[in-house]
Protein backbone atom coordinates (compact mmCIF):
# COMPACT_ATOMS: atom_id res chain seq x y z
CA UNK A 1 0.00 0.00 0.00
CA UNK A 2 3.32 2.32 0.64
CA UNK A 3 4.12 1.77 -2.52
CA UNK A 4 0.51 2.72 -4.39
CA UNK A 5 0.34 5.58 -2.00
CA UNK A 6 3.75 7.08 -3.59
CA UNK A 7 2.43 6.47 -6.89
CA UNK A 8 -0.18 8.43 -6.74
CA UNK A 9 1.73 11.40 -4.16
CA UNK A 10 3.91 11.38 -7.33
CA UNK A 11 1.15 13.39 -9.03
CA UNK A 12 0.31 16.04 -6.32
CA UNK A 13 3.56 16.64 -6.03
CA UNK A 14 4.60 17.46 -9.84
CA UNK A 15 1.42 19.47 -10.02
CA UNK A 16 2.24 21.39 -7.16
CA UNK A 17 6.47 21.61 -7.83
CA UNK A 18 5.47 23.49 -10.77
CA UNK A 19 1.80 25.53 -10.34
CA UNK A 20 2.42 25.73 -6.00
CA UNK A 21 -1.24 24.35 -6.78
CA UNK A 22 -2.63 21.27 -4.53
CA UNK A 23 -4.54 19.07 -7.41
CA UNK A 24 -7.15 17.69 -5.09
CA UNK A 25 -9.07 16.10 -8.10
CA UNK A 26 -6.00 13.95 -8.80
CA UNK A 27 -7.72 11.65 -6.42
CA UNK A 28 -10.18 11.03 -9.34
CA UNK A 29 -8.01 10.75 -11.89
CA UNK A 30 -6.79 7.92 -10.06
CA UNK A 31 -10.41 6.43 -9.31
CA UNK A 32 -11.21 6.40 -12.89
CA UNK A 33 -8.10 4.45 -13.54
CA UNK A 34 -9.84 1.78 -11.47
CA UNK A 35 -12.52 1.44 -13.32
CA UNK A 36 -10.84 1.10 -16.63
CA UNK A 37 -8.79 -1.65 -15.02
CA UNK A 38 -11.70 -3.41 -14.01
CA UNK A 39 -14.19 -3.00 -17.12
CA UNK A 40 -11.31 -4.24 -19.30
CA UNK A 41 -10.91 -7.40 -17.50
CA UNK A 42 -14.45 -8.05 -17.14
CA UNK A 43 -15.10 -7.27 -20.99
CA UNK A 44 -11.97 -9.04 -21.96
CA UNK A 45 -13.74 -12.15 -19.58
CA UNK A 46 -11.07 -12.46 -16.92
CA UNK A 47 -11.73 -15.18 -14.09
CA UNK A 48 -10.43 -17.48 -11.62
CA UNK A 49 -10.28 -20.44 -14.65
CA UNK A 50 -7.90 -17.88 -17.24
CA UNK A 51 -4.23 -19.41 -18.08
CA UNK A 52 -1.39 -17.94 -16.61
CA UNK A 53 -0.05 -16.25 -20.07
CA UNK A 54 -3.83 -14.95 -20.94
CA UNK A 55 -4.17 -13.47 -17.05
CA UNK A 56 -0.81 -11.21 -17.70
CA UNK A 57 -2.34 -10.16 -21.33
CA UNK A 58 -5.23 -9.05 -20.10
CA UNK A 59 -3.83 -7.32 -16.95
CA UNK A 60 -1.47 -5.65 -19.56
CA UNK A 61 -4.16 -4.44 -21.19
CA UNK A 62 -6.39 -3.50 -18.01
CA UNK A 63 -3.10 -1.63 -17.18
CA UNK A 64 -2.66 0.27 -20.53
CA UNK A 65 -6.51 1.29 -19.95
CA UNK A 66 -6.10 2.91 -16.48
CA UNK A 67 -3.35 4.59 -17.93
CA UNK A 68 -4.99 6.12 -21.02
CA UNK A 69 -8.18 7.05 -18.81
CA UNK A 70 -6.41 8.58 -16.03
CA UNK A 71 -3.97 10.38 -18.39
CA UNK A 72 -6.72 11.41 -20.67
CA UNK A 73 -8.75 12.31 -17.24
CA UNK A 74 -5.88 15.10 -16.04
CA UNK A 75 -5.41 16.35 -19.33
CA UNK A 76 -8.77 17.34 -19.43
CA UNK A 77 -8.60 19.00 -15.98
CA UNK A 78 -6.06 20.67 -16.60
CA UNK A 79 -7.95 22.06 -20.01
CA UNK A 80 -11.45 22.86 -18.05
CA UNK A 81 -10.54 23.66 -14.49
CA UNK A 82 -7.13 25.04 -14.21
CA UNK A 83 -5.87 26.55 -17.58
CA UNK A 84 -8.31 29.31 -17.97
CA UNK A 85 -7.91 30.19 -14.12
CA UNK A 86 -3.99 30.27 -15.17
CA UNK A 87 -4.59 32.68 -17.86
CA UNK A 88 -6.07 35.19 -15.70
CA UNK A 89 -3.80 35.11 -13.24
CA UNK A 90 -6.25 33.95 -10.37
CA UNK A 91 -5.48 33.63 -6.95
CA UNK A 92 -4.43 30.33 -5.63
CA UNK A 93 -7.57 29.67 -3.55
CA UNK A 94 -9.46 30.01 -6.43
CA UNK A 95 -7.56 27.59 -8.29
CA UNK A 96 -7.76 25.37 -5.21
CA UNK A 97 -11.45 25.40 -5.10
CA UNK A 98 -11.90 24.82 -8.50
CA UNK A 99 -9.48 21.79 -7.85
CA UNK A 100 -12.60 20.60 -4.73
CA UNK A 101 -15.49 21.57 -7.31
CA UNK A 102 -13.74 19.37 -9.94
CA UNK A 103 -12.95 16.57 -7.56
CA UNK A 104 -16.83 16.20 -6.42
CA UNK A 105 -17.56 16.58 -10.14
CA UNK A 106 -15.85 13.77 -11.30
CA UNK A 107 -16.60 11.23 -8.21
CA UNK A 108 -20.11 11.96 -8.72
CA UNK A 109 -20.02 11.60 -12.19
CA UNK A 110 -18.89 8.24 -11.62
CA UNK A 111 -21.51 7.36 -9.15
CA UNK A 112 -24.20 8.70 -11.46
CA UNK A 113 -23.07 6.65 -14.51
CA UNK A 114 -26.03 5.22 -14.67
CA UNK A 115 -28.31 8.26 -15.50
CA UNK A 116 -25.58 9.70 -18.16
CA UNK A 117 -26.06 6.22 -19.57
CA UNK A 118 -29.91 6.77 -20.18
CA UNK A 119 -29.44 10.44 -21.85
CA UNK A 120 -27.67 8.48 -24.38
CA UNK A 121 -29.78 5.74 -24.44
CA UNK A 122 -26.89 3.15 -23.55
CA UNK A 123 -28.40 1.90 -20.20
CA UNK A 124 -29.46 -1.77 -21.32
CA UNK A 125 -25.84 -2.45 -23.61
CA UNK A 126 -23.82 -1.09 -20.71
CA UNK A 127 -25.94 -2.57 -18.31
CA UNK A 128 -22.95 -4.60 -16.36
CA UNK A 129 -20.62 -1.43 -16.23
CA UNK A 130 -23.72 0.99 -15.26
CA UNK A 131 -25.64 -0.88 -12.96
CA UNK A 132 -25.84 0.26 -9.56
CA UNK A 133 -23.27 2.60 -9.76
CA UNK A 134 -23.13 3.76 -5.89
CA UNK A 135 -22.14 -0.09 -4.88
CA UNK A 136 -18.91 -1.61 -5.26
CA UNK A 137 -17.26 -3.03 -8.62
CA UNK A 138 -15.01 -6.10 -8.07
CA UNK A 139 -12.02 -6.85 -10.47
CA UNK A 140 -12.77 -10.36 -11.27
CA UNK A 141 -10.40 -12.89 -9.94
CA UNK A 142 -7.69 -13.11 -12.85
CA UNK A 143 -4.28 -13.53 -10.56
CA UNK A 144 -3.09 -16.72 -9.40
CA UNK A 145 -1.75 -15.45 -6.20
CA UNK A 146 0.20 -17.90 -4.10
CA UNK A 147 2.69 -17.64 -1.21
CA UNK A 148 6.09 -17.38 -2.07
CA UNK A 149 8.36 -16.92 1.26
CA UNK A 150 7.82 -15.87 4.64
CA UNK A 151 9.03 -12.76 6.23
CA UNK A 152 8.42 -13.65 10.11
CA UNK A 153 4.70 -14.71 10.37
CA UNK A 154 3.68 -13.21 7.13
CA UNK A 155 3.37 -15.15 3.57
CA UNK A 156 5.14 -12.58 1.18
CA UNK A 157 2.69 -13.30 -1.94
CA UNK A 158 2.99 -12.73 -5.29
CA UNK A 159 0.54 -9.91 -5.61
CA UNK A 160 3.00 -8.15 -3.33
CA UNK A 161 6.22 -9.09 -5.30
CA UNK A 162 3.92 -7.79 -8.18
CA UNK A 163 2.70 -4.44 -7.08
CA UNK A 164 6.47 -3.41 -5.11
CA UNK A 165 8.64 -4.29 -7.96
CA UNK A 166 6.45 -2.49 -10.61
CA UNK A 167 5.69 0.49 -8.37
CA UNK A 168 9.39 0.98 -7.63
CA UNK A 169 10.47 0.71 -11.29
CA UNK A 170 7.80 3.24 -12.36
CA UNK A 171 9.15 5.51 -9.53
CA UNK A 172 12.63 5.23 -10.87
CA UNK A 173 11.08 5.91 -14.76
CA UNK A 174 9.40 9.00 -13.36
CA UNK A 175 12.01 10.27 -11.24
CA UNK A 176 14.57 9.95 -14.17
CA UNK A 177 12.13 11.46 -16.59
CA UNK A 178 12.14 14.60 -14.81
CA UNK A 179 15.96 14.76 -13.90
CA UNK A 180 17.48 13.69 -17.50
CA UNK A 181 14.81 13.95 -20.29
CA UNK A 182 14.50 17.75 -22.02
CA UNK A 183 10.72 17.46 -20.90
CA UNK A 184 11.86 16.80 -17.70
CA UNK A 185 14.49 19.77 -18.27
CA UNK A 186 11.60 22.03 -18.82
CA UNK A 187 9.84 21.17 -15.96
CA UNK A 188 11.99 21.88 -13.78
CA UNK A 189 12.85 25.37 -15.30
CA UNK A 190 9.36 26.10 -15.00
CA UNK A 191 9.01 24.85 -11.12
CA UNK A 192 12.27 26.98 -10.25
CA UNK A 193 11.39 30.43 -12.28
CA UNK A 194 8.87 30.57 -14.55
CA UNK A 195 9.20 33.78 -16.06
CA UNK A 196 12.74 33.30 -16.68
CA UNK A 197 12.49 29.72 -18.22
CA UNK A 198 9.49 31.32 -20.70
CA UNK A 199 12.53 34.24 -21.56
CA UNK A 200 14.57 31.03 -22.46
CA UNK A 201 11.88 29.86 -24.77
CA UNK A 202 10.05 27.02 -22.35
CA UNK A 203 6.91 26.69 -23.16
CA UNK A 204 4.94 26.75 -19.76
CA UNK A 205 1.62 25.60 -21.51
CA UNK A 206 3.25 22.57 -23.07
CA UNK A 207 5.17 21.74 -19.37
CA UNK A 208 2.05 22.10 -17.46
CA UNK A 209 0.21 19.98 -19.90
CA UNK A 210 3.42 17.03 -19.91
CA UNK A 211 3.26 17.61 -15.61
CA UNK A 212 -0.55 16.80 -15.26
CA UNK A 213 -0.57 13.65 -17.69
CA UNK A 214 2.83 11.88 -16.06
CA UNK A 215 0.76 12.28 -13.08
CA UNK A 216 -2.33 10.77 -14.24
CA UNK A 217 -0.20 7.68 -15.89
CA UNK A 218 1.11 7.32 -12.63
CA UNK A 219 -1.92 7.37 -10.87
CA UNK A 220 -3.20 5.38 -13.80
CA UNK A 221 -0.12 3.05 -12.91
CA UNK A 222 -1.12 2.86 -9.27
CA UNK A 223 -4.70 2.03 -10.01
CA UNK A 224 -3.89 -0.71 -11.65
CA UNK A 225 -2.03 -2.11 -9.01
CA UNK A 226 -4.48 -1.04 -6.39
CA UNK A 227 -6.95 -3.08 -8.26
CA UNK A 228 -4.51 -6.03 -8.18
CA UNK A 229 -4.04 -5.70 -4.45
CA UNK A 230 -7.40 -5.40 -3.24
CA UNK A 231 -9.76 -6.15 -6.34
CA UNK A 232 -12.23 -3.49 -5.21
CA UNK A 233 -13.68 0.10 -6.41
CA UNK A 234 -16.52 2.43 -5.75
CA UNK A 235 -17.16 6.01 -6.91
CA UNK A 236 -15.65 7.89 -3.86
CA UNK A 237 -12.81 5.53 -3.19
CA UNK A 238 -10.43 7.89 -4.50
CA UNK A 239 -10.91 10.59 -1.23
CA UNK A 240 -9.02 8.51 1.52
CA UNK A 241 -6.47 7.65 -0.70
CA UNK A 242 -5.94 10.64 -2.24
CA UNK A 243 -6.00 12.42 0.98
CA UNK A 244 -3.34 9.56 2.39
CA UNK A 245 -1.28 10.35 -0.83
CA UNK A 246 -1.45 14.03 -0.12
CA UNK A 247 -0.17 13.57 3.61
CA UNK A 248 2.75 11.38 1.59
CA UNK A 249 3.58 14.06 -0.03
CA UNK A 250 3.85 16.29 2.98
CA UNK A 251 5.78 13.92 4.68
CA UNK A 252 8.26 13.22 2.47
CA UNK A 253 8.37 17.07 1.28
CA UNK A 254 5.78 18.70 -1.45
CA UNK A 255 7.31 19.54 -4.49
CA UNK A 256 9.76 16.50 -4.32
CA UNK A 257 9.88 13.39 -6.44
CA UNK A 258 11.93 11.68 -4.56
CA UNK A 259 10.09 12.46 -1.09
CA UNK A 260 6.51 11.46 -2.07
CA UNK A 261 8.41 8.21 -2.67
CA UNK A 262 10.00 7.96 0.55
CA UNK A 263 6.77 9.72 2.23
CA UNK A 264 4.76 7.04 0.69
CA UNK A 265 6.55 4.17 2.10
CA UNK A 266 6.88 5.30 5.81
CA UNK A 267 2.81 5.96 5.89
CA UNK A 268 2.05 2.56 4.31
CA UNK A 269 4.78 0.40 6.96
CA UNK A 270 3.46 2.85 9.47
CA UNK A 271 -0.29 2.32 9.02
CA UNK A 272 -0.11 -1.31 8.91
CA UNK A 273 2.59 -1.44 11.65
CA UNK A 274 0.14 0.73 14.31
CA UNK A 275 -3.01 -1.51 12.93
CA UNK A 276 -1.02 -4.49 14.11
CA UNK A 277 -0.68 -2.86 17.43
CA UNK A 278 -3.85 -0.67 18.41
CA UNK A 279 -6.26 -2.14 15.72
CA UNK A 280 -7.19 -1.72 12.15
CA UNK A 281 -10.22 0.51 13.08
CA UNK A 282 -7.20 3.20 14.21
CA UNK A 283 -5.02 2.43 10.54
CA UNK A 284 -6.48 6.18 8.67
CA UNK A 285 -5.97 7.87 11.99
CA UNK A 286 -2.59 7.08 11.52
CA UNK A 287 -1.70 9.27 8.21
CA UNK A 288 -3.36 12.03 10.00
CA UNK A 289 -1.16 11.80 12.92
CA UNK A 290 2.07 11.54 10.85
CA UNK A 291 0.93 14.31 9.22
CA UNK A 292 0.54 16.62 12.59
CA UNK A 293 3.73 15.60 13.63
CA UNK A 294 5.39 16.64 10.34
CA UNK A 295 4.32 20.04 10.17
CA UNK A 296 4.59 20.34 13.76
CA UNK A 297 8.57 19.34 13.31
CA UNK A 298 9.29 19.83 10.17
CA UNK A 299 6.64 21.55 7.81
CA UNK A 300 9.26 21.41 4.97
CA UNK A 301 9.02 17.84 5.36
CA UNK A 302 11.66 14.63 5.41
CA UNK A 303 14.11 15.78 2.15
CA UNK A 304 12.16 19.21 1.44
CA UNK A 305 14.09 19.77 -1.47
CA UNK A 306 11.56 21.38 -4.08
CA UNK A 307 10.94 20.08 -7.81
CA UNK A 308 12.76 23.42 -8.81
CA UNK A 309 16.19 22.83 -7.01
CA UNK A 310 15.96 19.07 -8.40
CA UNK A 311 19.53 18.10 -10.16
CA UNK A 312 19.92 16.57 -13.34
Amino acid sequence: MGSIYALIALGYTMVYGVLQLINFAHSEVFMFGTFACAWTVIALGGDGQTGAAAAIGILLLGFVAAVITSGGVALLLERLAYRPLIKRKSPKLVALISAIGASFALSELMGLRDKVADWFGLRDSLGTYVGRPRDATVLPNVVHDRPLFPIGDYDVRIVDVVVVLSAIALMIAADQFVRRSRLGAGIRAVAQDPETAALMGVNATRVIQTTFLVGGVLAGAAATLFMVKTGVTKFNIGFLLGVKAFVAAVLGGIGNLRGAVLGGLILGIAENYCSALIGTKWQDVVAFVLLVVILMFRPSGILGESLGRARA
